[in-house]
């Protein structure tokens, strides 16, 4: 990664801090973007790297972004596509999930993946190549009819990178396009996920815990570093002849659906 110039959304906490800091770690030159100005800031100083304030669902923060990209790194290596939201209300079934929430979900989770894409294409191109991460999610492989826009819009990211991924080969461009779906991660998103349920469910959050724990067969949650190590492989040149390919990191939860 000595060298490697990359970006990643949603990077001040959880799975994207993870990601940003194994790729500074492994020598990356790293740019973090993030909608929360104060937490931004926050990760920038712990990982000594810069980051940029955006809102994922704005075109005009992706052009803005790639217009810094360009003045600070002159081109593009790697594009980890991880911003993205959850509705952990407990309305987000098919018969209750409202029109402003589906329409929310996709412009984060799937329009802002299309947008960072669309930018980073010709940039990348231009500099003979590079590789796109886009974090979709076990989700997107099982039904999900208790969070329905969310697993919707992250199956629309896999369908989303493997076009992608087909379109840059076609065109020579040298662009690899790779989804990773990760499973039962500790994150903040996830321990709120845990703790909407217990309040919804009117259970103790140790009891919803211990459920959620028992659908891994691997018996333990993930860690973020898990799907860092993930990216950092996909963004690797060990990954050269990887393209199109759906990277799960679930601990076995996809072989009992």
């Amino acid at each position: 990664m000595q060298g490697k110039r990359a970006v990643v959304t949603g990077g001040a906490n959880g799975i994207g801090l993870a990601i940003a800091r194994r790729f500074a770690d492994e020598g990356a030159e790293v740019l973090l973007t993030d909608i929360n100005r104060s937490a931004a800031e926050a990760a920038s100083r712990d990982l000594s790297v810069p980051f940029f304030v955006q809102d994922v669902s704005k075109e005009a923060d992706w052009s803005g972004l790639f217009a810094d990209v360009r003045c600070r790194f002159s081109g593009l290596d790697i594009l980890v596509n991880n911003a993205g939201i959850g509705d952990m209300s407990g309305k987000d079934s098919p018969e209750t999930t409202s029109l402003e929430s589906w329409r929310r979900t996709f412009m984060i989770n799937t329009e802002g993946v299309f947008m960072g894409c669309r930018e980073a294409i010709p940039l990348m191109a231009e500099g003979g190549g590079g590789s796109i991460i886009n974090i979709s999610s076990i989700a997107a492989l099982v039904p999900t009819p208790f969070i329905t826009a969310y697993g919707a819009s992250k199956a629309a990211v896999l369908q989303l990178s493997r076009s992608i991924a087909l379109h840059c080969a076609q065109h020579g461009y040298k662009i690899r396009c790779n989804t990773i779906h990760p499973g039962q991660i500790s994150t903040p998103m996830h321990d709120k996920l845990m703790a909407d349920t217990s309040k919804l469910a009117g259970v103790a959050f140790e009891d919803v815990r211990a459920d959620y724990l028992s659908r891994i067969p691997l018996g333990e949650f993930g860690d973020p570093l898990d799907i860092a190590n993930a990216a950092l492989f996909l963004a690797s040149d060990e990954a050269k002849h990887v393209t199109g390919a759906q990277l799960v990191v679930d601990g076995g939860m996809q072989l009992t659906n």
